[in-house]
């Protein structure tokens, strides 16, 4: 007789999609849940892969614009501001201070000449 089918639990389910909004590797999730492989993980849990660390990004931006929106996090408006509308604390590069330009000497052509007699 071979094996049983392989039946996900709710709870399961719940943990994988957890561990994936995470950010733990699939190797690691499926050691836990006690999966050999992460291609047999993929096949019976593809959606709570797919989906945990897209509903996990989605609540820190959430949060992150709630912050940024209510005036009381200035470090997180300023964070969007600087992530989302591509503004900089620095002036562009053309406008740093620094070294002064090269310059150039040039002599004068047509000007006084002084003859030593």
């Amino acid at each position: 007789m071979g094996r049983p089918p392989f039946k996900p639990s709710d709870d399961e389910r719940l943990l994988v999609k957890s561990m994936a909004a995470m950010g733990i590797q699939q190797e690691d999730i499926g050691r836990k849940i006690g999966v050999r492989s992460a291609k047999t993980l993929r096949k019976y849990y593809r959606e709570e892969l797919d989906l945990g660390a897209v509903e996990a990004n989605y609540k820190v931006a959430q949060t992150l614009f709630h912050l940024a929106t209510s005036g009381k996090c200035p470090a997180a408006t300023i964070f969007w501001a600087k992530v989302r509308n591509g503004m900089r604390e620095d002036p562009p590069d053309e406008f740093r201070r620094g070294a002064p330009p090269p310059f150039i000497v040039a002599k004068e052509q047509g000007g006084p000449t002084h003859d030593r007699a």
